[in-house]
């Protein structure tokens, strides 16, 4: 073991921020905002990082098929339907309609709503029905936790050779190793899954609350 790692202080986050994401983005400022007005379940959008993150990812893949598993207020989706090549498309699986009505003012004013197909429903259904081929090239899993060794088990089969899920919230609030809660079970164990899985590469990245990366072989 490599003991390796910086608790950051509020002053080294805000230094990595401004470092480590693109200048002002007014729109994203806007949505950030109007999603912390929901209250406590503003929290679920992901970080400023991560969103820079998933937009570098979807360009040096230069990728074309995308899949977001929990969109929210639509941040995430933003960010990496940003990164797609010029013909690329963003599914994203969701079950609310109040959220992702903010999310689809959001992705019109950005530009990308011809780019991003929304669908209502529970994502496991969604991404069932869809073509058996290996033709996605990154996928982004930010929903019900629980959920997530169903989500694996769909998306892998349908991701092409070197193409990418990301999970996020994989350090659970830095509870993940020790808390009995369902989440934290359920993560604990995807972790152990992928990590132990032939068919892929993987790491876990302590960015924000933890993104766990699985490339297919």
């Amino acid at each position: 073991m490599h003991d390796k790692f910086l608790a950051l202080t509020p002053d080294l986050y805000h230094y990595v921020v401004a470092h480590g994401a693109p200048p002002a983005d007014d729109l994203l400022h806007e949505l950030t905002a109007e999603t912390a007005a929901l209250g406590p379940v503003g929290r679920m959008q992901i970080a400023v990082e991560q969103g820079a993150f998933l937009t570098m990812l979807a360009r040096l893949m230069n990728a074309r098929r995308a899949v977001e598993v929990g969109t929210f207020t639509g941040y995430s989706a933003i960010c990496i339907a940003r990164g797609l090549a010029g013909d690329g498309r963003l599914l994203c699986c969701d079950v609310s309609e109040e959220w992702t009505a903010i999310a689809r003012r959001y992705w019109a004013r950005a530009g990308l709503a011809d780019r991003i197909e929304l669908r209502l429903g529970p994502a496991v259904d969604t991404l069932r029905a869809l073509p058996a081929t290996p033709e996605i090239d990154l996928a982004f899993v930010d929903a019900d936790k629980t959920g997530y060794g169903d989500y694996y088990d769909e998306l892998l089969p349908r991701l092409r050779p070197n193409g990418l899920i990301v999970f996020d919230n994989m350090l659970w609030g830095g509870s993940v190793i020790d808390s009995s809660n369902p989440s934290a079970v359920a993560l604990r164990a995807l972790a152990d899954r992928v990590y132990a899985d032939p068919r892929v590469d993987a790491v876990l990245l302590g960015i924000a609350d933890g993104l766990l990366l699985a490339r297919k072989r």
